[in-house]
């Protein structure tokens, strides 16, 4: 296995598009149509470079438009890039097309689903596709839909499933082949909360198993339950690019602590101003920023014991993905005026 799973140099996608379509940000190039006459180019990628290690989960982040599901696709040697190139668990994109197809598992936003034909017979299908033998395709059917909750219902035509059944069906179309790497697109849309947490379940046991996972998704809860690393992507462009703890840190300042007392505040915080600035208090408790809780938390609970305050408890205030992703994408926006 490579060490890096994914690898991408200045990878970039433009698409004609009509000149009067100027929300879309088409811009001219020197390219020319069939007649001669000048065309207008939209970027949907525009230079990203991107590695992912062998074993790594990434979330994939970024508004509607902002060019993920192109990355993607193009990453599963689906689209060819206007520029860059991309290695996908150590082929090329373009010149080893059909190896990289076969490493990688794909699911869809909108999975093509056959509804005439049975789950297992659609399996089969797309493993022999895969240049599975027949044993091996029932194995995997067999263990996968066990796995997904859809053991009893494998002979039954998908027309009958949920969106939720078809949405896990698809996913086990996706590993079917049992590839090195797997391209999800909101994996967990429109399946009810129990098969959602089973779904999340089964990408963080995959991660364990060292299989890499890129997922696209705007449920930004999940992407941090599920990310080692996640990546925002803004206009085609990577705007963001570090582990959740690391982006908190870098985009949102020192964290803040909370200290709650057994007994009301009354006046025990006027005497901590040389430790801590207070950002905000209440009838029994204070929040402060610190950038080194491991000096600054001592001394703060030792100035309190000397005051005979009694401590219930010192916790850090939980900070969103949430947060991250609206302070980036707010500021791009800004910037980009």
């Amino acid at each position: 296995m490579p060490e890096l799973m994914i690898q991408t140099e200045n990878l970039t996608k433009r698409f004609p598009c009509s000149t009067a379509n100027l929300e879309r940000e088409c811009l001219p190039l020197e390219d020319s149509g069939p007649s001669g006459e000048a065309l207008a180019w939209f970027t949907a990628v525009d230079r990203v470079n991107l590695e992912v290690p062998a074993g790594q989960i990434v979330a994939l982040l970024g508004p509607n438009g902002a060019g993920k599901t192109t990355t993607v696709r193009m990453l599963a040697s689906i689209l060819s890039p206007s520029e860059g190139r991309a290695r996908v668990a150590g082929f090329d994109t373009v010149r080893e097309a059909r190896q990289v197809r076969h490493a990688v598992g794909l699911l869809t936003e909108l999975p093509g689903l056959y509804l005439r034909m049975r789950a297992d017979e659609y399996l089969a299908f797309f493993g022999q596709l895969q240049g599975l033998h027949d044993r091996k395709i029932r194995e995997r059917t067999g263990s996968l839909m066990e796995r997904f909750g859809l053991g009893h219902v494998q002979r039954q035509r998908i027309a009958e499933y949920s969106k939720g059944m078809r949405q896990k069906l698809a996913l086990i179309r996706a590993m079917i082949h049992d590839p090195s790497l797997l391209l999800l697109d909101e994996p967990t849309s429109a399946m009810d909360p129990q098969s959602a947490k089973l779904v999340r379940d089964a990408i963080l046991d995959l991660g364990r198993d060292r299989r890499t996972i890129l997922v696209c998704t705007h449920n930004l809860p999940e992407a941090e339950l599920l990310a080692d690393q996640i990546t925002i992507i803004r206009r085609g462009r990577i705007v963001a690019l570090d582990t959740p703890a690391r982006l908190k840190a870098r985009l949102l300042g020192a964290p803040v602590l909370e200290i709650r007392l057994a007994h009301s505040l009354d006046g025990f915080v006027d005497d901590l101003s040389d430790l801590v600035e207070i950002e905000s208090r209440g009838a029994d408790w204070f929040r402060y920023r610190t950038s080194s809780p491991g000096t600054t938390n001592p001394a703060l609970l030792s100035r309190l014991a000397g005051q005979n305050a009694r401590v219930l408890t010192l916790s850090e205030v939980p900070r969103s993905l949430e947060e991250v992703y609206l302070s980036i994408v707010e500021s791009e926006e800004h910037d980009g005026g």
